[in-house]
């Protein structure tokens, strides 16, 4: 019998229990519980791992509390430009946007991208422009709006200093930050795998600074023949890393475990390259990691064999 998994995670980085309310803590807690409910809800009817990733990562992007959709940080001009990709194991193909504007749902989007598309990638005002035509669902910027990531901007807005989501630091003082992403990967009944992310990015960030989250093998990656991973951290170095990607190809030629990939690039390359954060992951087994190098990730898990947990700090 196929063991369906649903795995997501809301970000990881410097979270600390004495730092969270506990009214705080179980918002976000029953945040991932929701996304995991309604993600594997489509696995037990039959439906895909493209459209349980979709459908998990779009009630994240729905919730104010995750740096994706609704709830996206502010850039430098006071506005929100968010990425997402979405890939198919199954058969490689892929979709992803970067720099969108007013798309209440990115990773739906991106999903267009995937199915409705010639390319992989589409960025920008094109982007929007194939989202209208497409019919993707748009809100104003009103919708985006939240007082405390606002306060979080206006901190910062006249320096050139940006945040990893909500703590205030700059570049050279890493001690606290917190990597606002989300992301889902599964295994469906026919053991096909999928990954999906999607992100508002950073703090402050300028120039349009596009992260690892939309750019397959950084971010996000799905193969049938090894794994699908989603990936949160300091994006810059998780580029570097190809992280995703490193882990399918630690699966593919050297013939190691979905678990000893990620742990191999999660807590040795990356710690080695100053790159903290995470990363989820399934292989077509249904076997499941979560694994990070930082204080905490928020993060959840539900399979058909009846484990169900979500999960914040170490």
């Amino acid at each position: 019998m196929q063991k369906l998994t649903l795995v997501i995670h809301g970000g990881a980085g410097t979270i600390n229990k004495e730092e969270m309310s506990d009214e705080l803590e179980q918002a976000y807690l029953k945040g991932l519980q929701e996304a995991l409910n309604g993600g594997f809800a489509v696995l037990q009817e039959g439906g895909s791992a493209v459209n349980a990733v979709k459908a998990a990562t779009v009630i994240l992007e729905d919730n104010l509390l995750f740096n994706a959709g609704r709830g996206s940080v502010f850039t430098k001009k006071g506005l929100q430009e968010m990425d997402a990709a979405i890939m198919d194991g199954k058969n490689l193909e892929a979709g992803a946007v970067a720099g969108v504007r007013n798309v209440r749902n990115p990773i739906e989007l991106a999903t267009e991208v995937l199915i409705n598309s010639n390319h992989v990638f589409l960025s920008g005002k094109g982007a929007n422009d194939f989202a209208i035509k497409q019919g993707v669902k748009l809100e104003p910027d009103e919708y985006f709006f939240s007082q405390f990531r606002y306060d979080q901007w206006k901190a910062v807005r006249d320096s050139d200093n940006y945040t990893l989501d909500h703590t205030l630091h700059d570049l050279n003082e890493l001690k606290e930050k917190k990597f606002g992403t989300v992301g889902a990967v599964a295994c469906d009944q026919n053991g096909n795998i999928a990954a999906a992310t999607s992100t508002g990015g950073m703090t402050n960030k300028k120039y349009g600074r596009i992260g690892d989250s939309p750019l397959i093998g950084s971010g996000t990656y799905a193969n049938n023949n090894t794994c699908a991973i989603s990936c949160t951290g300091h994006g810059e170095v998780f580029i570097r890393a190809v992280a995703a990607y490193d882990v399918s190809a630690l699966m593919e030629y050297k013939g190691l475990t979905v678990e000893e990939a990620c742990n191999e690039v999660v807590l040795n390359k990356l710690v080695k390259m100053e790159g903290e954060g995470g990363l989820i992951s399934v292989d077509k087994q249904g076997n499941f990691v979560m694994v990070f190098n930082s204080a905490g990730m928020y993060r959840g898990v539900k399979s058909s064999d009846g484990t169900n947990e979500v999960a914040i700090y170490k």
